[in-house]
């Protein structure tokens, strides 16, 4: 009998070895006199930074035995990161289910079933607290199931910090005075802060949060939210390890004006990098003139054209 291995690992060790490069552009900001440093990881193979994560953990986990070819590999996600799984799964053959709330986008879930992938929809009013109840209810009942826990997997910020922070500091070139990410899981801040801290940096790192904006008759203004930016759910954000600065505060409002303006500049992205660039351009305006900031484009706008990221235009049919 040959002695190599099956056919299952050698995908998942092809897996492994996946680039997952993309390119860094300057973006010269002439609102604070500043370079911004985008890294556009909308163009990853599923549209979105998740699939560094969904990759390593996948990979790792079949590499220690955690999965097997009859595993189902579960995940409660807003989307993005159930995207990048069920492709990942389908990349080396395993089962996958996500759980998500019913608040999330019809495309979402078009992407995953056409990856393969199962959805469980949640009751909207539980929130993504819904979501990974019914996973770990289900969870318990089934024999062969690995949970990615994307919230508190440590693999999720080990991605960045070897892929994604890598690469920035490398095609940028120079120093970064700062750089700023959006919450979700924290694996992107994180990641990339560890990174900054590995080559000796003393770069200014800060998360970029959005804040809801209201009417002049004091009344919330309803924008459609940032998804993917869950507040409260991240085990992984450890501010005084990476020596955190005070957030980058964005209106709802301005992250999604940022994110069509960089469509029409030629970058198709999400309001998660219009959260992130805004956050950028913010933070840039305090540092002063001359300085360097970075940030990811983490998503794609395919995800979102049933959202409001697309009010102010109409499609012709």
């Amino acid at each position: 009998m040959g002695g190599g291995r099956s056919p299952f690992l050698e995908r998942a060790s092809w897996l492994l070895q996946l680039p997952l490069e993309t390119p860094t552009i300057p973006f010269e900001d002439e609102q604070s006199g500043c370079t911004l440093w985008l890294k556009l990881d909308y163009l990853l193979p599923s549209g979105c930074t998740k699939d560094r994560m969904a990759t390593n953990i996948v990979a790792y986990a079949i590499a220690t035995g955690e999965v097997s070819p009859s595993t189902v590999v579960v995940e409660a996600s807003s989307g993005s990161t159930s995207i990048a799984l069920s492709m990942v799964c389908a990349t080396v053959g395993v089962r996958f289910r996500a759980y998500m709330p019913k608040t999330v986008s019809g495309e979402r879930v078009l992407m995953i079933r056409r990856l393969g992938g199962e959805v469980v929809l949640t009751p909207a009013t539980q929130g993504m607290d819904g979501a990974v109840a019914a996973l770990l209810r289900d969870s318990a009942a089934e024999p062969d199931v690995f949970a990615a826990q994307q919230f508190k997997n440590p693999r999720n910020v080990l991605a960045h910090r070897h892929s994604t922070g890598p690469q920035l500091i490398n095609q940028v070139g120079a120093r970064l005075d700062g750089f700023v990410a959006g919450v979700g899981t924290g694996g992107t801040l994180m990641g990339v802060a560890h990174a900054l801290r590995d080559h000796g940096y003393d770069t200014i790192v800060a998360r970029a949060m959005p804040t809801r904006t209201f009417t002049a008759e004091g009344d919330p203004e309803v924008v459609g939210g940032i998804p993917g930016i869950v507040d409260g759910m991240s085990q992984l954000l450890e501010p005084d390890a990476v020596r955190l600065d005070n957030s980058v505060l964005v209106p709802e409002s301005e992250a999604l004006a940022t994110a069509r303006e960089f469509g029409r500049r030629g970058l198709g992205v999400g309001p998660s990098s219009g959260l992130n660039i805004a956050a950028a351009r913010r933070l840039a305006a305090r540092l002063g003139p001359g300085h360097h900031v970075g940030t990811i484009l983490p998503d794609r706008m395919e995800r979102y054209f049933s959202t409001a990221l697309f009010d102010d235009v109409a499609a012709e049919l």
